[in-house]
C-alpha cells in the first residue's frame, strides 16, 4: 500500500485564491481592504524567510501588509508601546509579533498586549479560552491548516482515534481542542508518555509536532491511518547541504499510511494560506460584517 500524498501545496493555493476572490468581493461592495501587521525583532533567519513570503502572499491577496522591524536590543516598552498603536490604528484589522523574541522581552506579555480582535495567531489568552470553550474564535493559523488537510481525506472525523504528539500551546493544545469539536478521541502525547509508539498504533489520525526529525517510524502506524507531519527540521546532510525534514519518517510511513502530509509541501503553505483567512476574517467581524466565505 503506498499512502495517498496531502498536497498541502496546492490546498494551500486554492485557500489562497479563494481568499483573493473575498478580498476583492468586500473591497468593491464595503470599500475595505484588510491589513495586517508582522512585527520583527531582530533577525531571526527563520522569521526573515516566513515574513517575506507573507509579504508577497499578503500583496497576492490584494491585502495591505504593514511590517515593523525592530533591533535586537529593543526595550520591551517600546514593543508594548507599537503594539499599542496598531490596536487602535483602523487600517490595521491582524496584528502577528513573530516570535521566539529577545531575552529582555516578556513574551506573554507581549501577547496579552494585542487586542484579542487583530490576534490573527490566536494566542491570546482570551482567544485560547474561547477555542477551548467552544465558542467562536480566531484559531491559531498552523492547526487551522492541520485541520483542513485532514478534512480533506476524512471529512468526518466522529468516532475516529487520534494521537498529537507534542503539547504545546502553538500547536498540540489548540488541535486536542479543534479535533474534539469534531467528535474525535483525542490523546495528546509527549516527551513522559509511556511506550509512546504502542499508543500511536491504535491511532486513526496521527499528528506529529514535536520537533525531532523523523522521530515517527512506521511501526509506530496503524495501517491506513491518517498522518499529519507539522514537523520542521532542519538537518545537515553528508553532501552538506541543509535539509528539511519532518518528524515522522516520510519514505517508511507512506508504505502503511492510508493518507500523510509530505515536508517540505505539507503543513508549512497552510499556516500563511490560513494567516491571510484570518486577516480577512478579523477585517469582517471589526467592521461589522458577514462571516466571508473561506
Amino acid at each position: 500500500m503506498t499512502a495517498t500524498i496531502i498536497d498541502g501545496k496546492a490546498i494551500a493555493e486554492e485557500l489562497r485564491a479563494r481568499v483573493a476572490a473575498e478580498v476583492a468581493r468586500v473591497s468593491a461592495a464595503h470599500r475595505l481592504v484588510p491589513g495586517i501587521a508582522v512585527v520583527q525583532v531582530g533577525h531571526n533567519p527563520a522569521s526573515e524567510v516566513y515574513v517575506r513570503s507573507k509579504t508577497r502572499q499578503v500583496a497576492a491577496a490584494g491585502m495591505r501588509s504593514f511590517d515593523h522591524r525592530l533591533p535586537e536590543d529593543v526595550r520591551e516598552a517600546e514593543l508594548l508601546a507599537l503594539l499599542a498603536r496598531l490596536n487602535t490604528d483602523a487600517a490595521v484589522h491582524g496584528i502577528l509579533v513573530q516570535l521566539p523574541l529577545p531575552a529582555q522581552i516578556d513574551a506573554q506579555k507581549v501577547i496579552d498586549a494585542i487586542d484579542p480582535a487583530k490576534d490573527v495567531d490566536g494566542f491570546h489568552p482570551l482567544n485560547v479560552g474561547r477555542l477551548a470553550t467552544g465558542m467562536p474564535v480566531m484559531i491559531p493559523c498552523t492547526p487551522l491548516g492541520c485541520m483542513m488537510l485532514v478534512n480533506r481525506v476524512r471529512p468526518s472525523l466522529a468516532g475516529l482515534d487520534a494521537v498529537v504528539i507534542g503539547r504545546s500551546n502553538v500547536v498540540g493544545r489548540p488541535l486536542l481542542h479543534l479535533l474534539l469539536a469534531e467528535s474525535a478521541t483525542v490523546t495528546i502525547a509527549h516527551s513522559k508518555t509511556h511506550d509512546l509508539p504502542a499508543l500511536c498504533r491504535r491511532m486513526d489520525l496521527l499528528f506529529a509536532a514535536i520537533g525531532q526529525p523523523a522521530l515517527v517510524k512506521a511501526d509506530w502506524i496503524k495501517p491506513g491511518a491518517t498522518v499529519i507531519d507539522v514537523g520542521i527540521n532542519r538537518i545537515a546532510a553528508a553532501d552538506g547541504k541543509t535539509h528539511i525534514v519532518g518528524d515522522v519518517d516520510f519514505a517508511q510511513a507512506r508504505d502503511i499510511a492510508g493518507a500523510i502530509t509530505p515536508v517540505p509541501g505539507g503543513v508549512g503553505p497552510m499556516t500563511i494560506a490560513c494567516l491571510l483567512v484570518n486577516t480577512l476574517r478579523a477585517a469582517c467581524v471589526i467592521s461589522h460584517l458577514p462571516a466571508p466565505a473561506v
